[in-house]
This record gives structure tokens, sequence and C-alpha cells, in this order.
């Protein structure tokens, strides 16, 4: 079972969040905003999510909440309105920026276009080793954020959060990217980079390990034995946040 709302804080910070880390690793993306003046869109999801996309130099960055100075906001009356957005069975009106609608024809949904291509991508174009890494990091940034949100949102995953102590757990792919989820007071918060101070570690040796992990082709508690995935420090909160991760391919299926 899932719920709406915390499909709708998925896809804002999880699925749209990793929109900055496209930018930063395909030139395809950044050439969709180059030459454009800065421009931010607000998210304001009624009684959910909000935040706020800023686009500037071909690149792109989220921040929490919707700003009064974004350049075109969308408002959205309920979670499952927002999620409709994304799942293209509900079109957005704005309610400032309306002079601004080309951007978002032109530029903002390609490039949410090309952010499905990789998360979503058809079997030919993983044998394309670089297109099989880029998509694979974007897996790894879109699935511990969204860990996050599971954490905060959902009832089965707040239980498991509920018996996460404070402190750090790093997560990350050898050689490849990494994130740290923050917990205090059992609010989990991803920031798609190593902070130090871990208190527990999970780490994935390789891209391929990581990739059947992501798409169910391997076990991970095999992989745990094994040695093909590393844990350290406190081995709790590991166990409790691959409780939170079964939750994720539910959401993200």
């Amino acid at each position: 079972m899932t719920d709406s709302k915390t499909l709708a804080f998925i896809k804002m910070y999880a699925i749209f969040g990793t929109l900055e880390n496209l930018c930063e690793l395909d030139e395809n993306a950044r050439a969709l905003l180059k030459n454009k003046k800065p421009i931010s869109i607000g998210f304001e999801v009624k009684d959910g999510p909000a935040a706020t996309i800023y686009f500037k130099n071909g690149y792109c960055r989220m921040e929490d909440g919707c700003s009064p100075n974004c350049t075109i906001k969308l408002p959205f009356s309920s979670c499952e309105k927002f999620n409709g957005m994304i799942d293209g069975t509900v079109t957005p009106v704005p309610t400032k920026g309306l002079v601004h609608i080309g951007f978002l024809l032109n530029s903002f949904i390609p490039l949410t276009d090309l952010l499905t291509k990789y998360l979503r991508p058809d079997p030919e174009d993983l044998k394309d080793e670089a297109f099989f890494e880029l998509s694979t990091k974007l897996m790894f940034y879109l699935i511990t954020v969204a860990l996050s949100q599971i954490g905060n949102h959902d009832a089965i995953g707040s239980f498991s959060a509920d018996h996460i102590v404070d402190g750090n757990i790093l997560m990350k792919i050898e050689g490849g990217p990494e994130a740290t989820i923050m917990v205090h007071k059992h609010h989990m918060v991803t920031v798609k980079r190593n902070i130090g101070n871990t208190t527990a570690l999970m780490a994935f040796k390789g891209i391929k390990l990581a990739r059947d992990l992501f798409d169910g082709n391997v076990n991970a508690v095999a992989c745990i034995g094994e040695g093909t995935i590393l844990m350290g420090g406190n081995i709790s909160m590991i166990d409790n946040v691959n409780r939170i991760l079964d939750r994720v391919a539910l959401y993200l299926a």
C-alpha cells in the first residue's frame, strides 16, 4: 500500500530534485537551458510539499518552499493533482508568470522527459556504458532522497524511522556518488554528498552491483554475505534503513 501524500513528497524532492544532478552530469540537459535568462519555478501543493527550482547558466538547484519571488508559480489543490501533473494526466495552470509559458513547454518539459529517459530506460539504451553509468548515478540520488521522504511521511516507513537513532548514515557507490542520510529526532534529510561525521555506512561495490540491486536482480542480504555490500558503524541504523528501502520500490514502480 502507498499513499498520495508520500508519493507527492517523493515526486517533488526525489524526482524533480534529481534534475539538479541531471544538469550537472549531462551536457544535453544543460543545452536545454543554455542562452536562457535566469528563471525559477515555484511549486506549492496544498497539504503537501512546496519547493522552488532555480535555473541559471545551464544548471538548476532546488530549494525547499515556494518562493514568493519565483518567476512562475504552479499551485496544486491536492497531492493527487500534483502527482497527476507528473503522470501526465493533469495540466497545471500558472497563477504567476504565464508570459513564461514558453520556458515550461520548450525547456522544462523536455528536461523532465530526458530525466524520465534515464530513470525508466529502454533496455537497449543501457547497453551503452556511458548511459548505463549516468542512469545508475541518477537512480542512486533518486532512491536516497526517496528513502528520507518515505521515512518521514509513509506510515510503515515512519515506524522504521522511529527506531533510528540520531546520526549520519553514509550511502555510496564505491568510485561513484555518495549521499548522507541525516537523522535527528527520527526525522530524515538526505544531503547528496558525504558530509562526514558518519555514524553508519552502507557501500555498494561498483556501479553494476548498485544497478542490479536497484533493478531487483540481486538479493541485498546475499550481497552482504558475499561482501559486495559493505556495512559499518551502527548496524541497527542500516537495518532500519533497509526496511525503508523495501518501500522505495513500491512508490517508484
